[in-house]
């Protein structure tokens, strides 16, 4: 089902969102030393490198181009043996869906315990309002289930999970070292800042505000210098533009959500090449 509803993003969304200026997704490349993206339409999954240890934020779409641009960044899919994923959607666990090219079919998912109960089917995912409902998630990898406040190592990457429902029931983010806190469909990124991430694709708006004035409350406490990146519209180490609208909901099809610097059709990846990604490395000293 995944492949179905990838096929299906690709084509409808890419129309719905042409021009609104919504999604600012990087291109394939190193944010840093510890951190690379991968670009697959809208989206970005990240993977993060310690002492020559790979682990991998979330598993994208049900993408052809995957391991090609994996390549890119010099990395293979029979190395990740470990992905920690923020949510069930489309866009964000197809790489581990039955009717993926099982690239990572050995690999642990972690996903909060909560979240997971849209894979057991207890509840299903609703969108615009609880108008649509969205196909259930199906995968074999084997399933660790994380709570809220755990902290836990892979390899010597420490781990935070903290729990931030809204978007979905429930929405994981993670803090890797301390330092890089990895947001999924939490935080929109516009010109002027973080908003709630688009209120048409959530189960409850009014919590995903509730939920971000937690997450900032206890990012702030934490005071460290911490990168904030997320799903769909780039990163930021400025705290302060992070969390700038986090009362406020992003609507995409409202003038007033508009970014200027984001690709006028976010589905077309034209300027993604691994020219450009290698140029990353170059400059990140990779």
């Amino acid at each position: 089902m995944s492949k179905k509803a990838t096929n299906f993003q690709k084509k409808v969304m890419s129309r719905m969102f042409r021009g609104k200026g919504i999604f600012k997704p990087l291109n394939t490349g190193f944010i840093d030393e510890h951190v690379a993206s991968l670009r697959e339409w809208v989206a970005n999954i990240f993977f993060y490198t310690k002492n020559g240890k790979t682990i991998m934020i979330d598993a994208g779409y049900n993408y052809d181009r995957l391991e090609e641009k994996m390549s890119w960044l010099n990395l293979n899919p029979k190395d990740i043996k470990h992905i920690l994923i923020t949510h069930r959607d489309t866009d964000h666990m197809g790489a581990v869906e039955r009717d993926s090219a099982l690239l990572f079919k050995h690999a642990k998912i972690y996903i909060g315990e909560v979240e997971n109960r849209y894979l057991t089917g207890e509840v299903r995912r609703k969108v615009f309002w609880g108008l649509y409902k969205l196909p259930k998630v199906k995968t074999d990898n084997k399933i660790i289930l994380l709570n809220d406040g755990q902290v836990f190592y892979i390899y010597d990457i420490k781990i935070e999970c903290i729990l931030v429902p809204g978007h979905t029931w429930g929405h994981m983010v993670y803090l890797l070292d301390d330092k890089y806190l990895f947001t999924g469909d939490t935080i929109w990124f516009g010109a002027d800042g973080g908003y709630s991430f688009l209120g048409n694709l959530a189960e409850d708006n009014k919590l995903s505000v509730q939920s971000l004035t937690r997450l900032k409350r206890i990012i702030m406490e934490k005071q460290r210098d911490i990168i904030v990146i997320t799903g769909h519209t780039g990163y930021t180490s400025d705290l302060s533009f992070a969390f700038a609208n986090i009362d406020k909901i992003c609507w995409p099809f409202s003038k007033r959500f508009y970014n200027p610097a984001a690709p006028y059709d976010g589905y077309d990846e034209t300027d993604d090449t691994k020219e450009n990604a290698q140029k990353t490395k170059i400059l990140r000293g990779k």
